[in-house]
């Protein structure tokens, strides 16, 4: 690695950063410690995130708040059975002198909230998830990039499953995380309803510039990682997969499919962004620990004896890991 010692110092810059933005995002938003962490690790590493919870539980002021710590462009897109491609990404017109322009869709921000992703039919579905994986929309023959960093976070609601089009297995992998998003405690809950309903208005400052998150997120990239490290990612990621020789005993009795290659560059990327942001200069076991429970579990699907003892996804992960 080029220049250790500015390397070591950016690693240093960006830990310090993450806590001052920790500070900012918790004047609005009480309590959710793990999904503000996750959050800002997929933000860095140029990844996109599902998150799953009950409704009301702030999801759409997290990211807006989040967004206004990052100083980025923010859209929300309510996903609803008869919203169409076009809708999202944008649609040609014709202006008043009779030539066609193109007019950009709302998906043409730096942070996309598409809130209740699996109300919507697979066309509109697939227009988004291209949008994710190419960065680029392609419209009436002319490919548009997006805006840069460009970061989705998909919501979907756990109840209420008529009328759904649940997303398929290989497009719930194209997201880094899967973050649950779990009930406040019971002095977060006082906390929230004492803040929320006093009419207190609070101003969120802006920590790093677009400038600033693109370099951290080259800066990830550049992070080592140790060969034991990548056997251990690949060993485990292989341990999921249910008839192959690496399958781990857990996997035999309670899954039915396995985790593919991009968990493993996941789980690497992540790890390294983990390590960066405790302020260390390359990950080990315990990143790569910390962060295979939201990369894994949309990627594996349990089998009906597992469904059928009620065995939870989060017991499989800890019996794999």
């Amino acid at each position: 690695m080029s220049n250790n010692g500015d390397e070591v110092a950016l690693v240093k810059e960006l830990g310090e950063k993450y806590e001052i933005l920790k500070k900012e995002i918790g004047k609005v938003i009480i309590g959710q410690d793990e999904v503000i962490h996750l959050l800002l690790l997929s933000i860095f590493c140029k990844g996109h995130s599902l998150l799953v919870g009950v409704p009301g539980l702030a999801k759409t002021l997290l990211v807006n708040t989040v967004s206004q710590a990052l100083g980025l462009s923010f859209r929300r897109i309510q996903f609803t059975p008869d919203l169409m491609p076009s809708d999202i990404v944008g649609a040609e017109i014709l202006d008043e002198n009779r030539q066609f322009k193109f007019i950009k869709g709302p998906l043409f921000s730096n942070i996309i909230l598409a809130d209740e992703i699996n109300r919507t039919p697979p066309k509109t579905q697939s227009a988004l998830l291209e949008a994710m994986q190419e960065r680029s929309v392609t419209a009436a023959g002319h490919t548009y990039q997006m805006a840069q960093p460009f970061f989705v976070l998909a919501t979907q609601n756990p109840i209420e499953q008529e009328g759904t089009y649940p997303l398929p297995e290989a497009q719930l992998d194209r997201f880094m995380f899967n973050i649950e998003v779990g009930y406040p405690s019971f002095a977060e809950e006082v906390n929230i309803v004492k803040n929320t309903t006093a009419g207190l208005e609070v101003e969120v400052n802006e920590v790093l510039s677009t400038e600033e998150i693109l370099k951290y997120q080259q800066l990830v990239r550049r992070i080592p990682v140790s060969d034991h490290l990548y056997e251990f990612v690949i060993k485990l990621v292989q341990g999921t997969r249910p008839n192959t020789p690496n399958a781990k005993e857990v996997t035999k009795e309670y899954l039915s499919w396995g985790a593919g290659p991009r968990a493993s560059q996941n789980l690497i990327l992540a790890a390294k962004a983990h390590a960066a942001l405790q302020g260390k200069f390359s990950p080990d076991t315990d990143d790569v620990m910390a962060v295979a429970k939201p990369i894994l579990r949309h990627r594996i699907v349990k089998n009906y004896r597992a469904e059928a003892e009620g065995v939870s996804m989060e017991k499989i992960i800890e019996g794999l890991v």
